[in-house]
This record gives C-alpha cells, structure tokens and sequence, in this order.
C-alpha cells in the first residue's frame, strides 16, 4: 500500500514538474516577444524545453491516456502559476475548472490498471 502511494506521489509530481519546465519553455519567450525583456532569456527558453522533453520520456508511456492525464496537470499548474507568477487573483470559476481537471486526471491516474502500477 505504503508503495503504491509513493508511486501515485511520484506520478502527479513528474507531471507537475513537467508542467513547469513547459510552462517556463513558453514563459520566457513571451517575455522576450511581448515584454521587451533579454534576448539572453533565450537560453533558459532552450534549457527549459529540453527538461521538458527529457521529463516527458520518464512518464509512463507516450500515449493518449499519458497525455490526458498530464493535461488536465497542466491545467491546474497553470492556473496556480497565473495566481503566483503573473499574481492574478483567481475567480471562482478558474477555481472550479482547476478542481474538476484535477479530478478527471486523478480518474485517469488512479484507474484500475491505470498508469500507477
């Protein structure tokens, strides 16, 4: 039971990472673009993306289901980015659509024969 726990912890936490290492892929170039920042942000840009690939190879397997879970992930980190990053406050709505993502991936991860083994 006690490793089971570790291995659903170590999935929602791979993909909550990976979400980060996206995110940061997309962050720092609309910094550039938009924001008149650095052009030295290119390098983190890079270095951020290729974390992203290289995390999306230690996810269970690349297949829909791995990818409709690490979404509905992707969702939630994004939205905690917008509060804590981009200091947005959040409505109720965001709120609800963060819960109900998280809930349809925790569905997907923690389904019988799921990606948790």
């Amino acid at each position: 039971m006690e490793i089971q726990f570790y291995k659903i912890l170590t999935t929602f936490f791979l993909f909550f990472i990976t979400a980060i290492a996206e995110i940061l892929g997309c962050y720092f170039p609309y910094l550039i673009l938009n924001q008149g920042k650095t052009q030295w942000l290119w390098i983190p840009t890079a270095l951020s993306l290729m974390v992203f690939v290289w995390l999306l190879t230690l996810h269970p397997a690349a297949s829909g289901r791995i990818y409709a879970a690490y979404g509905g992930i992707y969702i939630f980190t994004a939205l905690l980015w917008l509060k804590y990053v981009d200091q947005v406050a959040l409505s109720r709505w965001d709120l609800l659509g963060g819960l109900v993502v998280m809930i349809g991936a925790s569905i997907i991860i923690l389904q019988p024969q799921g990606l948790v083994r």
